[in-house]
């Protein structure tokens, strides 16, 4: 066995099918026994023929994709030594079809002979992760009425065949242990006068292989006795294409071994997304490669908003504190966020915000003094009454706390009252604006502080602000500017 170059034929198409049939017809001594021609795929940069019309071609398919050799090769045939190229089973043909498109295809024509076994086989094709394999074989077929004389010699079907092996097995492998795909028989044949008025009756049929276990395999055409021109052979695998389907990526996917088969992919989150809780992406591939059932999503993070199939940073001023809300919002009132992306937006100075405040709420202050306090002593008890503050600070949990001091006569300290002494209803979280105090000593000067609070009070760092009252058991000094009752003196607000 030798390794030569095929025989090959170039001009109109239509009218080389004719010439290369009439002189396999025309022929008498053609070698009886079986003979086996191999097409072995090569890199190349041969530009004879677009390489979508080439045998085995592997552009892009729309229902899959082919195997992804180079984009251009050479075509070898492996020839019996002793025989004439004129004698060959098989031969090579370039030309142009009927809308003068380069083409080139693989003939024969050996009609005359009883008892035909004629082989094409392809080079060995890795199949990948490819389970199931679809062969497109695109031929044209003479009409065996039309050719005179070969009455039960000429066939009007061809055979499929292929071997499966992990590794290119060269030549060491016997016809019987191919294994047959299908005969393929023609639904249109052309004839002479088809030829004449440069009509191409071109076949297409598709055939599928699987499920597949070895890493690659052969295809194998045999003719028994037809006129028959191998135009196009495409050898694909269906896959689901790589999408975007609510904010997660599903990469490219083999289909199943199986036709009713269903694979399930798990998606990945695009960038700045994360899976929605216990609700995984999910995407199931058909084995006609297409996306079915749609299972849970993906959710943009904190800080982003979706656009499109894309997660977005919030603009400087917006913010998104959660990934369960859909869209950035504007920073609320006295707050601010100069960065993109943020979850949150920082308070203005002077203003806070409560731990148990949603940072959608706005920034809010302490409030102001309460207002007009006055009291009434009676003895050891002495009653406080008071009017809300100016200025909540923009809550509405204000409340109100009490702030008792017993001060000397001598030196004017205060320290804090001690525990004997009782407040009614309570000394701090008071709701109402009224409070008695009760069980104070007699003759005795006190200081009283009323302070209004609400939820970010404690968080301020600048100084206490309330209403203060000084009293004793005999007489009382007010400092406030509404306690003008006769034998008070009456003095400024104090902090």
């Amino acid at each position: 066995m030798q390794l030569r170059r095929p025989i090959r034929h170039s001009g109109n198409g239509t009218a080389q099918v004719a010439k290369v049939f009439d002189k396999a017809l025309k022929a008498h001594s053609f070698p009886s026994n079986s003979q086996l021609q191999s097409l072995s795929l090569r890199a190349g940069a041969s530009t004879e023929v677009p390489v979508s019309w080439r045998l085995l071609s592997l552009a892009r398919f729309d229902v899959g994709t082919f195997w992804e050799h180079e984009p251009h090769f050479k075509i070898l045939i492996e020839i019996p030594s002793p025989l004439d190229f004129s004698a060959l089973q098989w031969e090579e043909i370039s030309g142009v079809d009927e809308n003068y498109i380069p083409i080139r295809t693989y003939q024969v024509c050996r009609v005359m002979e009883l008892n035909q076994n004629n082989w094409l086989r392809t080079n060995w094709i890795a199949r990948g992760n490819a389970q199931r394999i679809f062969v497109e074989v695109k031929f044209t077929l003479r009409d065996c009425n039309s050719i005179p004389g070969v009455l039960g010699t000429c066939k009007e079907t061809f055979n499929l065949y292929y071997f499966e092996s992990d590794s290119d097995a060269g030549w060491n492998i016997k016809e019987s242990q191919y294994l047959k795909i299908d005969t393929i028989a023609a639904d249109e044949s052309f004839t002479q006068g088809d030829l004449g008025e440069r009509v191409m009756k071109l076949n297409t049929e598709v055939r599928e292989i699987g499920p597949l276990s070895r890493k690659g395999f052969y295809l194998a055409f045999q003719d028994v006795g037809a006129c028959i021109a191998l135009v196009s052979v495409r050898v694909y695998y269906k896959k689901c294409w790589s999408i975007v389907e609510n904010l997660a990526v599903f990469p490219d996917t083999v289909t199943g071994s199986e036709f009713s088969s269903l694979v399930e992919v798990r998606g990945t989150c695009v960038s700045d997304a994360e899976e929605e809780t216990e609700n995984p992406p999910k995407m199931h591939c058909s084995a006609e490669g297409e996306w079915l059932v749609p299972i849970g999503k993906c959710i943009c993070k904190a800080g982003f908003q979706q656009k499109g199939d894309e997660c977005e940073a919030c603009e400087p001023g917006f913010y998104k504190s959660s990934s369960q809300d859909h869209r950035c919002a504007r920073c609320p009132a006295h707050s601010h966020t100069p960065q993109e992306g943020s979850s949150r937006c920082e308070c203005e100075d002077g203003y806070y915000r409560a731990l148990t405040d949603l940072p959608s709420v706005s920034c809010t202050r302490p409030p102001s003094a309460p207002q007009n306090l006055i009291y009434n002593i009676n003895q050891t008890t002495v009653s406080l009454e008071w009017g809300p503050p100016a200025d909540t600070g923009g809550r509405d949990d204000v409340t109100y706390r009490i702030m008792c001091k017993q001060c000397s006569w001598e030196q004017g300290e205060c320290v804090p009252c001690g525990s004997s002494i009782g407040f009614m209803p309570q000394q701090s979280g008071l709701a109402d604006t009224y409070v008695t105090v009760v069980d104070l000593l007699a003759h005795a000067n006190y200081t009283f502080e009323v302070e209004a609070v609400n939820g970010v009070s404690d968080l301020s760092r600048t100084q206490r602000l309330f209403a203060a009252v000084s009293i004793t058991t005999s007489q009382a000094v007010c400092i406030h500017h509404d306690c003008n009752q006769e034998g008070f003196e009456i003095i400024e607000t104090g902090f």
